[in-house]
């Protein structure tokens, strides 16, 4: 949860705020459906104006990353997929997980029960789903398509594009618009549903940092001297919140975003960057003294066990010809 704002980062309290819950999401920190503390209470917490949460809050909404319900307050969004059979096949999953919890069986041992089912006969008949993840950076996009690929069993296809590429190429568009489904990032969802129109449905995944860049923070001397640089302002307070987890050994961190005019001068101070994803311009200005770690992240492997497999085969359980018109 959002437990406190950042004050030595050369961000805007806002745009912090934003960030930690835009990314929150899209991390898996902030889970769906989660409540969100209140305008008065959150603003009360961190020490900033009511209007400043509000204002977050408002832009948040309009980007569907948060919902909020009369009388009751703000959630954490959930999936995109709400319509036709996916919603209720959606309130099938919440329907069994709360039978289970009356009986005493958790999420994961659930989870278990649904991963050991024996298959459909015929598992090799079954039909050939088209998935496409949209992101929003091109080398991102084409690991994660790998991670998700690596998770599924089966032959079905994956496919990654970007957002910009989305936009800007009709056809991209067209072949994006007859997939089966389509993969993306909280935070991305809202502005994929107006390119994309009302189909096909959209499943929103979790992230976490990837063992890699878990393991390369991890393994930092204590005396290391560490800087961080990000592209989007918003994405720097859950990105140092993150390395501060992973390298808690490292008593003091300095960030700074791509475009600062100070960013050489910032450079030099430092014996390691960690560059978020899509900062990779930042490598050709080290030092020759200094290293780059990147801070990756992968698809959640959970999530795609708990969320993704189940709706995977509610869809393949479709006739061919729900699905061609879903798309």
């Amino acid at each position: 949860m959002i437990r406190s704002l950042d004050r030595s980062l050369p961000i805007a309290l806002g745009v912090q705020l934003r960030g930690l819950i835009e990314y929150g999401v899209a991390c898996g920190e902030l889970k769906r459906g989660e409540r969100l503390p209140s305008v008065r209470g959150l603003a009360a917490q961190l020490g900033v104006a009511p209007m400043t949460v509000a204002q977050v809050f408002k832009e948040l909404q309009i980007a569907g990353v948060i919902r909020s319900e009369p009388g009751r307050g703000s959630f954490v969004a959930g999936d995109v997929t709400t319509d036709g059979p996916y919603g209720r096949f959606a309130a099938r999953v919440r329907t069994l997980t709360e039978e289970a919890a009356v009986l005493g069986i958790g999420r994961s041992e659930l989870a278990a029960m649904i991963e050991g089912m024996p298959l459909r006969p015929n598992a090799s008949s079954e039909p050939r789903l088209k998935l496409t993840f949209v992101g929003n950076y091109e080398e991102a996009t084409a690991s994660y398509v790998a991670a998700i690929r690596a998770e599924l069993p089966g032959a079905d296809a994956i496919t990654g594009i970007t957002l910009d590429q989305l936009a800007a190429d009709p056809r991209v568009l067209a072949a994006a618009r007859s997939s089966d489904l389509l993969l993306t990032v909280a935070n991305r969802a809202g502005d994929l549903r107006r390119l994309i129109g009302r189909q096909p449905p959209i499943q929103i995944l979790s992230f976490i940092p990837s063992e890699r860049t878990r393991r390369q923070l991890a393994e930092l001397d204590p005396r290391t001297r560490l800087g961080l640089v990000s592209t989007l302002p918003e994405f720097l307070p859950i990105m140092k919140a993150g390395v501060g987890r992973f390298a808690p050994h490292i008593p003091n961190v300095g960030a700074s975003l791509l475009d600062d005019s100070a960013l050489d001068k910032f450079l030099a101070q430092f014996d390691v960057i960690v560059l978020a994803t899509g900062a990779e311009a930042v490598m050709d200005r080290l030092p020759s003294s200094a290293r780059a770690i990147e801070y990756r992240h992968t698809p959640d492997p959970l999530d795609i066990d708990r969320v993704l497999k189940p709706l995977l085969e509610q869809l393949r359980a479709q006739p061919s010809h729900v699905r061609a018109v879903a798309s």
